[in-house]
Formats: structure tokens, sequence, C-alpha cells
């Protein structure tokens, strides 16, 4: 009887250590929140006529800083852009004509 009030135990403080841990990393943006977002800092003048975006995050490293960033394009009128934005927090960290 003792050792499964010890399981119980064992059991709800594993579920409240990985709670915790959970709880203190911040959440992934999913690739089409991060996407809109993109479109919205980027859009400019011209109209977008078409848009991508990686579903799976990678690492960019920029000026000695690593980030976890989705990479994506926009095309438009007046030529085509890659970017990389913040899997985070939807930031643009880099972009550079294609």
């Amino acid at each position: 009887m003792a050792w499964k009030k010890w399981l119980v135990g064992a059991a709800v403080g594993a579920a409240a250590l990985y709670m915790a841990r959970a709880s203190g990393r911040p959440a992934l943006l999913s690739p089409e929140r991060a996407l809109k977002l993109a479109k919205q800092a980027l859009g400019g003048a011209h109209p977008i006529r078409g848009s991508w975006i990686q579903t799976h995050p990678e690492r960019y490293e920029k000026n000695g800083l690593t980030y976890t960033v989705y990479r994506g394009g926009l095309c438009r009128d007046d030529g085509d852009d890659e970017f990389w934005v913040n899997a985070y927090t939807g930031a643009i960290v880099d972009t550079r004509p294609l």
C-alpha cells in the first residue's frame, strides 16, 4: 500500500515539474501567424501577389546572435523578397531580395 502512495506522489511531482518547465518557455507562433505578421510589416506600396513560409523553424545567426526563425518569401510586381521572421515574436530578423 505504501508503494502505491509513493508511485502516485512521484507521478504528481513529475507532472508538476513538467508543467512548471513548459510554462517557462514562450510558445512558438504558428507559421500562418508569422506569415501574416511578416506581410503586414513588409507590405509596402506594391500589392503582394504571393507568399510562402516554411512550416519548420530553423536556426539563423545574424550579428553574433542566434534566432529561431521561420523562412519565407513575398512576391510583388517590383520584385521578390526572402525574409526571416522570429518564430517566437513575429519580428522581422532579416530580408533580402531574390
